[in-house]
């Protein structure tokens, strides 16, 4: 025989003693609890509810319940060529969002300013002065960072990237690598003491494991390799980079060190361990005369590389990972050939970035600009619908993932 209670259907329930349950029986701690579980982007919907929930939506306590939420469905913020459109994806809702209350303090407007990295809930923009301005999409509140100074006109930036720390509030920092390779040098702002740190060189390392025949050691950094493509035209080996992702790097932590990677001129991904304050170049994966657009990504914590080649008249897409083991690049995700192939012959550059174990790969051309969501765990590509604003279709040159999170601070 089975003994024990069972639950009536509800068909045959009585449930009428639930019938008169409202929110408003909770008291403020459990109401800001349950509302801070919510989609951030019903965060704006909240206030127009009620008097109670717009006075909860805008207390400290509902921050730092909202600050306990482990993680967020990413947003994307994309860059338009015109730089004077705040639009991200939601990825919780699958739909594209106008940010209009983002309003960074420029001389004059958006365009004196460039999204160029993103952590936790913030983005940092570069402005035509050189400074920094940090802001969080989702409030609008931004900070101007103090001045930068360089040690010389003549040092290129070649990083720059952001972390964030998510305790009870957030804390930042922001790291920069500028230089020529071999000579290349760190420089470090962290929002708790609200200043940047000295300047901090990095020397190259000599371990086996990092020595690559195709690298640079050899002192040649600044030339250039021409070569006849396939259209017959001369190209450069130089990269070009889109002027959105010039400073296209990532940071990890890995065996306990913040490494710091992003992409030489010639297109080679330099590996900067901050901890040790040393670089190595990885090897190439195609030699410097094939024709492919590169860039990086974090995802999960480990940098990954994402491809695009062209090779017998055929176009691929592919995501990398490099092997310490057996110091060799492994592909871990490709798209098939059938979805990819309409981009041959299109010489399209793509910027990317990581989000979880998701990419966003932005691909654009003078005959295409399309967006592709790479899913690395089930190796799925989707693309991502038109964005149209005022009946207008909108293009984006790269994107930048953020944690829409309310209690970011600047």
């Amino acid at each position: 025989m089975e003994h024990g209670l069972k639950r009536k259907s509800p068909e045959n329930g009585d449930y009428s003693h639930l019938n008169g349950f409202s929110l408003d029986d909770l008291n403020e701690d459990l109401l800001e609890r349950v509302l801070s579980w919510l989609p951030t982007s019903s965060f704006f919907r909240l206030t127009s509810v009620c008097k109670r929930w717009k006075s909860a939506a805008a207390s400290v306590s509902f921050k730092l319940a909202c600050s306990h939420i482990p993680s967020r469905d990413p947003w994307f913020l994309m860059v338009s060529p015109s730089l004077n459109h705040s639009i991200v994806f939601d990825t919780a809702e699958n739909s594209w969002k106008k940010l209009n209350h983002l309003r960074l303090p420029l001389e004059d407007s958006n365009i004196n300013c460039m999204p160029v990295a993103a952590s936790g809930g913030l983005v940092c923009y570069r402005k035509l002065s050189g400074n920094f301005v940090v802001c969080n999409p989702v409030t609008g509140s931004c900070t101007e960072l103090p001045p930068l100074h360089f040690p010389s006109e003549n040092q290129p930036l070649n990083a720059v990237v952001m972390s964030t720390t998510l305790r009870d509030q957030i804390s930042y920092k922001i790291v920069l690598v500028f230089g020529e390779l071999p000579n290349l040098l760190f420089k470090v702002y962290d929002s708790t003491s609200c200043c940047w740190e000295d300047d901090t060189a990095l020397r190259r390392e000599v371990d086996d494991s990092s020595i690559d025949c195709d690298s640079t050691d050899d002192g040649d950094d600044d030339n250039v390799v021409y070569f006849l493509s396939k259209a017959g035209t001369v190209v450069a080996s130089s990269m070009q980079r889109s002027p959105s992702k010039q400073y296209s790097s990532v940071i990890t932590t890995k065996n306990g060190h913040e490494m710091l990677y992003f992409l030489s001129s010639s297109g080679t991904v330099v590996a900067c361990n901050l901890t040790s304050k040393c670089f190595f170049e990885y090897p190439r994966l195609l030699p410097v005369f094939s024709e492919y657009s590169i860039d990086i990504v974090e995802c999960g914590g480990e940098m990954l590389v994402v491809l695009l080649s062209e090779f017998l008249e055929s176009t691929s897409l592919r995501v990398w990972k490099y092997d310490d083991t057996n110091r060799c690049w492994q592909q871990i995700a490709a798209m098939a050939a059938a979805m990819s192939q309409e981009w041959y012959g299109k010489k399209a550059d793509i910027n990317c970035v990581g989000a979880g174990h998701q990419i966003l790969i932005c691909l654009n051309s003078p005959e295409l600009c399309t967006y592709v969501l790479c899913d690395l765990v089930t190796n799925t590509w989707t693309e991502l619908p038109k964005c149209c604003m005022n009946g207008e279709v909108m293009e984006f040159m790269s994107a930048f993932s953020f944690e829409p999170r309310i209690e970011a601070c600047v």
